[in-house]
């Protein structure tokens, strides 16, 4: 069945993804990202065109973006959405996959979207431990850096921190292993689905309300190439 999975650039979609293939019945067709039109970035995530187009042309699966405006209403996010939608339709899309946990209200909102639609929407990762999750995840060799924190949940010197073992043991007691309360969001670098690494470095961190992101950046990219703070 044609299957189309909401892609955020992060672990949790990157680990959806790896156990979709898993699934027989499962055809991945398409990847769905959010992106700020303004800032050409994912959304939360903060993960530039840049690095989400290596990610892409390592999986070789076509990438269907929703491009959202600066302070986007819900109104404006369903518009976008009922589009996306109709677009799926046209490709024969059956489910539409998702990399969520645990949390009730996201799940709801998901299904109420697809609702009528004809498309069921799935949730390969739903109520996995979120310890056991992130070790298997660690141990199946995908790699990740923490992309942005929520400095109200966690200190800002996580950020930039790769997604391993040591940072499972550093995080304060009542984090999510995972990140799923929002966190910290991450990017990933390489999984057992990219044939090589994507080749990063890091760059300026910045603030925005309470949200701490990191510029990962392409290592290849010349030294004359930066990304200022209002890229973000």
């Amino acid at each position: 069945m044609n299957t189309w999975l909401s892609w955020s650039s992060g672990k949790d979609s990157a680990w959806a993804l790896y156990q979709l293939t898993q699934m027989p019945e499962i055809n991945v067709t398409g990847l769905v990202v959010s992106i700020n039109q303004k800032h050409g970035r994912v959304a939360m995530h903060g993960t530039h065109n840049s690095l989400l187009n290596e990610q892409v042309k390592r999986l070789g699966i076509p990438i269907y973006p929703v491009y959202l405006p600066d302070n986007c209403s819900d109104a404006t996010y369903q518009q976008l959405m009922q589009l996306l939608i109709q677009k799926a339709k046209s490709q024969d899309v059956k489910y539409m996959a998702f990399g969520d946990l645990f949390l009730e209200e996201i799940r709801t909102y998901r299904e109420k979207q697809l609702a009528h639609t004809g498309i069921t929407p799935i949730f390969p990762l739903w109520q996995q431990p979120t310890d056991q999750l992130a070790m298997a995840m660690i141990q199946s060799g995908i790699k990740a850096v923490i992309s942005c924190v929520d400095t109200k949940q966690i200190p800002a010197n996580f950020v930039g921190r790769q997604f391993n073992t040591s940072l499972l043991h550093d995080l304060p007691k009542g984090v999510d292993p995972c990140g799923e309360n929002g966190e910290f969001h991450t990017f990933i670098y390489d999984t057992p689905m990219f044939e090589t690494p994507i080749d990063i470095m890091m760059g300026k961190t910045h603030q925005s309300d309470q949200f701490l992101f990191i510029d990962i950046q392409l290592a290849i990219m010349k030294k004359s190439y930066t990304q200022s703070a209002e890229s973000f």
